[in-house]
């Protein structure tokens, strides 16, 4: 089975770029009939917070994302203790006692001397007897994982042949002077337990590619089908930064986004698939292959998020707005239909309601007030239908020759108080005659 994840640590609020591999992950599993798992990976006791993984549950949630399974790494420790100590025996992970100044000096000094600043596995030359001597000066161990050094080649689904050579890279480490676990371990552990068949993240991970690779392998465990896509960045080409809050979902769903409008961008963006209006997360996902993912920078544009979310409204039906619309106390499929094309977010059809509702301040100049006036007496009798502006223009065009802006501008200054806005057409039916005539007079 096609088993894939979304890791987010949580830590902070997840943002646009966050959600592009979310989103990837979650097409490719529900396109192949697979699972989508939500992983928290709170290993980082200290940074880790409840409320930012209850916030980002609630984000995917509003994006349409349903995780088939949730795991939380805090509460998977024994399993990462148990592959820790199977390291420990076969010799592939050691204690070290430096510490960070010391680590400092000695790579500043490889640089010195022209050397790659990788770790010299000093740490595997001490005795029991040197361990013992740092225990008691109350040093504790981090441990390192040694490598093989060798080249990792894989096929990236979207990068093709990848090679990456352990050799040039120092032996990572893999737990802390505390004990507790960084990112890499757990996240294998949990990538052969869980049964992850396809790992699809961002390009900055290609080179923890061999790492993990061998670490997998060291466990006897099958190593996933990697797929590593292009970032998204603002338009300027810099990244996006969880902790500074840039482009968070949240601060997304609260400016008024459509979810469908975020979830275009964030996975269309850098992409041969032009950014255009869909009606849900599905008709996405059947756009998603591998394939449409450019190897160039996929780049933000808010302009185009506004564009598209306009377009996004310009077409929604009523039916699948009626609810949101009984929120603000506004119903009605007519006042819909007359106020959408008008919509840049959803919130702002309250401010176009206005127009039916009121208060609104006619605006008539000196120069038009007999034209209102010969307006006034021919408006149209009741009940308005969508012919009666129609019939009303017809009548105003015969008595004063007026037409074109000079005809269309003055009565929509008097009956909106405003220059733009949606039709009058739709508009008349529902102000209704009464009020227009208040508004003309």
């Amino acid at each position: 089975m096609i088993r894939t994840r979304f890791a987010p640590s949580p830590t902070g609020l997840i943002h646009l770029g966050n959600i592009r591999p979310a989103l990837f992950n979650y097409f490719f599993a529900k396109k192949n009939n697979g699972q989508f798992i939500l992983r928290f990976d709170d290993t980082d006791i200290e940074r880790s917070k409840d409320e930012y993984a209850k916030i980002i549950e609630q984000d995917l949630n509003w994006l349409g994302i349903k995780p088939d399974l949730i795991v939380r790494q805090s509460e998977r420790v024994a399993k990462y203790d148990e592959a820790r100590d199977k390291l420990i025996k076969m010799g592939r992970l050691y204690p070290c006692y430096e510490t960070a100044d010391e680590l400092d000096r000695r790579r500043a000094r490889a640089r010195a001397l022209g050397r790659p600043p990788i770790y010299d596995r000093a740490a595997l030359s001490l005795t029991k007897e040197e361990k013992e001597k740092y225990e008691k000066e109350g040093r504790r161990p981090h441990w390192r994982f040694k490598l093989d050094g060798r080249a990792i080649i894989f096929h990236d689904l979207v990068r093709g042949e990848q090679v990456v050579n352990t050799a040039s890279m120092s032996d990572p480490v893999l737990i802390r002077e505390d004990g507790s676990y960084l990112y890499t371990l757990p996240s294998v552990v949990d990538d052969i337990d869980l049964a992850i068949s396809h790992i699809i993240r961002g390009e900055d991970h290609v080179s923890n590619s061999g790492v993990q690779v061998e670490i997998f392998e060291a466990l006897g465990g099958k190593v996933p089908i990697f797929a590593h896509h292009n970032l998204l960045t603002d338009i300027e080409g810099r990244g996006l930064s969880k902790r500074l809050g840039s482009l968070s979902i949240s601060s997304l769903k609260n400016e008024g986004y459509e979810p469908i409008a975020i979830a275009i961008m964030a996975s269309l963006s850098g992409t041969s698939e032009p950014i255009e209006p869909m009606e849900n997360l599905g008709q996405l996902a059947q756009k998603f292959e591998f394939s449409i993912i450019s190897r160039g920078p996929a780049r933000y544009d808010e302009s185009e998020l506004n564009s598209l979310n306009a377009r996004i409204l310009h077409d929604l039906p009523y039916e699948s707005v009626k609810n949101r619309l009984e929120k603000l106390g506004l119903k009605g499929e007519k006042l819909w239909l007359a106020l959408r094309e008008n919509l840049q977010k959803f919130q702002d059809i309250s401010e176009w309601a206005k127009l039916i509702y009121g208060p609104v301040k006619p605006i008539i100049s000196e120069k038009d007030r007999e034209f209102i006036n010969i307006a006034a007496k021919n408006l149209p009798p009741e009940p308005f239908d969508d012919n009666s502006w129609k019939k009303w223009i017809s009548i105003l065009q015969e008595k004063t020759n007026r037409k074109g802006r000079e005809l269309f501008l003055p009565l929509r200054l008097a009956l909106t108080g405003r220059e733009d806005g949606p039709e009058l057409k739709s508009l008349l039916p529902l102000i209704g005659r009464k009020e227009c005539l208040a508004r003309l007079s």
